[in-house]
C-alpha cells in the first residue's frame, strides 16, 4: 500500500542498501498517460538519441551501477559489471531490431495505389522485473518500449529495488522525459494493482510460472492489452557421446550454478549416458569442489555469491531434502557455510529412481540427475516437463544434435554450449510454461509496437463496373 517503507537489504552482509515509501499506482499510471503522446509524436530519430544519451550516461556511470547490483543481488562484482554492459549494449541492439522487424514499409499495389506499412505504439506499458537480472532484464522491455514511442511504469522487484530507482535515474539523466519512465517502488499488491490498472495498455513481465500464469489469467477478459510473458523454466543440459569429460563438467556447472542457479535459463536436470555417469560426477565433483563462494567484492573474484535472501535459502534447502525423501540420492550435499546469510553450496542429487519427480522450477543451486540408457530415453526424460525454455546437448555427435534439436521442446536449444547466456542479438523465449509466445531479447520490438497497414492513392478515383440499374 502506498506509504509503507521498501527496505532492500544487501544478502552477504544484511546491510540496509536502500529504503523508499511504496509508490501509488494511480498516480504514477496518470504521469505516464500524460507524457506517452508528446513522446510518441517525436521522431523516430530524435527518440534514438535519446536512448544512445541513455547508454553514454550508463557507461559514465557503470561502476557505481555495478556497485549497487552487486551488494542488492549477492552476484559477484565481475558479473555484475557484466550485465552493466548488457544494458548498455541494449540499445544499438534494439535499434536494429526496430528497424528491422518493425520498421516502415512500401508495398507496390495495382491500379497506382500503395500500401503502406507502418508500427504504432500501444500507449503506456507497465513494466515488472524480477530480481536476478534487475537492470538488464526490465531494460530488454523499455529500452525497445521507449524507441517505439510508449511510456513506461516500471516495478523492480521489491527484493532489488535499488538497481530498478539507479535504471530509471540513467533514463533521466539522459533528457528521456520523467513522464515518459515511472518508478513504481512496491511490493506484490503494487504489483497486482499496476497489471490490472484500466489505464495501462499492456504487461512486460519476467518472472516465476505462477505470477505469469495469474497475470494470463487477469488478462484473458482484456484481449485489447498486449501481454508478454517471460516465466522460466526446469531446463535439461545432456551429456552424451563425448570423449572430453572435463569440458563437459565444465559446461554443467556454468549451467547448474552460474549466477548461483538463479537464471531462468539455468541447468535444473544433467541427463546422463549411464556409461558416463561414474567419470562425469567425478569431474563435476571436483570442480565443485574449488568453487570460491563469496561475497561480491571479495579477492579473489568468487564464482558465485548467496541466493536472495534466507526465505529463498531456507526453501532451497528444504527443496533439496524434500528431493532426497521422494527417493532421491544426494551426490553432494546442500550446506550453509555462514550462519545467517544466503551462501550455498551447490547441490547434486541422483533422481533416476525416485518415486516422484517434481516438475518445478527450483531457483538456486541445486542439479538433479537422471541417468538414461538410450538416446531416445534422454530425450524423453528431458521433454518430461511443462516449461521450455532452454536445453543443451554436449555430444561430439553432429548427428545426435540433429535429433536433439528436432526433437526437444525448448525455444533456446543449445550444442556444446551451457544453457544459459542467451545472446540479446537473438530472440529470447520459450513453450509450455516458459511464455506465452511473445519472445524478448531481439524480438521485443514485435510487442511494443502494432503494425497499421494503409492502402493509399494520391487522388481520389473510383468506379462500380457491376450491380447497378443504367442511370
Amino acid at each position: 500500500m502506498p506509504g509503507q517503507e521498501i527496505i532492500s537489504t544487501e544478502p552477504a552482509t544484511g546491510a540496509v542498501l536502500w529504503r523508499q515509501r511504496t509508490g501509488d499506482v494511480d498516480t504514477e499510471v496518470a504521469h505516464a498517460r500524460a507524457s506517452w503522446a508528446g513522446w510518441a509524436a517525436r521522431p523516430l530519430t530524435y527518440r534514438i538519441e535519446a536512448l544512445r544519451r541513455f547508454a553514454n550516461v550508463v557507461r559514465q556511470k557503470a561502476d557505481a551501477f555495478a556497485d549497487v547490483i552487486a551488494r542488492e543481488t549477492g552476484k559477484p562484482l565481475w558479473e555484475s559489471r557484466s550485465e552493466v554492459e548488457s544494458v548498455i549494449g541494449k540499445v544499438d541492439i534494439s535499434v536494429a531490431a526496430y528497424s528491422q522487424r518493425t520498421g516502415q514499409q512500401r508495398i507496390d499495389a495495382p491500379m497506382n495505389v500503395r500500401l503502406a506499412l507502418r508500427h504504432k505504439p500501444h500507449g503506456v506499458l507497465a513494466v515488472l522485473g524480477p530480481y536476478n537480472f534487475p537492470a538488464h532484464l526490465p531494460n530488454g522491455h523499455i529500452v525497445p518500449a521507449l524507441l517505439a514511442g510508449n511510456a513506461v511504469v516500471f516495478k523492480p522487484s521489491e527484493k532489488t529495488p535499488a538497481s530498478g530507482a539507479f535504471l530509471v535515474e540513467c533514463f533521466h539523466a539522459a533528457g528521456i522525459p520523467e513522464g515518459c519512465v515511472r518508478l513504481l517502488p512496491g511490493g506484490p499488491d503494487e504489483g497486482k494493482a499496476l497489471a490490472g490498472h484500466p489505464d495501462i495498455d499492456g504487461l512486460l513481465f519476467t518472472g516465476s510460472a505462477n505470477t505469469g500464469i495469474a497475470l494470463n489469467r487477469m488478462f484473458a477478459t482484456r484481449p485489447e492489452k498486449i501481454l508478454a510473458l517471460e516465466m522460466g523454466g526446469n531446463n535439461p543440459i545432456l551429456v552424451w557421446d563425448t570423449p572430453d569429460i572435463y569440458s563437459a563438467a565444465i559446461l554443467v556447472l556454468q549451467s547448474a550454478f552460474t549466477t548461483a542457479g538463479q537464471r531462468c535459463t539455468a541447468a535444473r536436470r544433467l541427463i546422463v549416458d549411464q556409461k558416463l555417469f561414474d567419470p562425469l560426477m567425478t569431474e563435476l565433483n571436483k570442480l565443485i569442489g574449488r568453487l570460491i563462494i563469496g561475497e561480491p567484492h571479495a579477492d579473489p573474484a568468487p564464482f558465485m555469491g548467496p541466493v536472495i535472501d534466507n526465505d529463498t535459502a531456507d526453501m532451497l534447502t528444504e527443496s533439496f531434502l524434500a528431493l532426497s525423501t521422494r527417493g532421491g540420492r544426494p551426490l553432494r550435499h546442500m550446506e550453509r557455510p555462514i550462519d545467517g546469510r544466503p551462501f550455498l553450496t551447490p547441490g547434486v542429487i541422483d533422481m533416476t529412481d525416485a518415486s516422484e519427480k517434481p516438475d518445478v522450477e527450483l531457483f538456486g543451486p541445486i542439479l538433479q540427475v537422471f541417468r538414461a540408457a538410450s538416446f531416445d530415453d534422454a530425450i524423453t526424460e528431458a521433454n518430461n516437463t511443462r516449461y521450455g525454455l532452454s536445453a543443451s546437448l554436449v555430444s561430439q555427435d553432429p548427428q545426435l544434435y540433429d535429433r536433439f534439436w528436432a526433437n526437444i521442446r525448448a525455444g533456446i536449444v543449445n550444442w556444446n554450449r551451457p544453457t544459459n547466456g542467451a545472446s540479446s542479438s537473438a530472440p529470447f523465449g520459450g513453450v509450455g510454461w516458459s511464455g506465452n509466445h511473445r519472445p524478448s531479447a531481439y524480438y521485443a520490438a514485435d510487442y511494443c509496437a502494432y503494425p497499421v497497414v494503409s492502402s493509399e492513392s494520391d487522388h481520389a478515383r473510383a468506379s462500380i463496373g457491376i450491380g447497378l440499374h443504367d442511370a
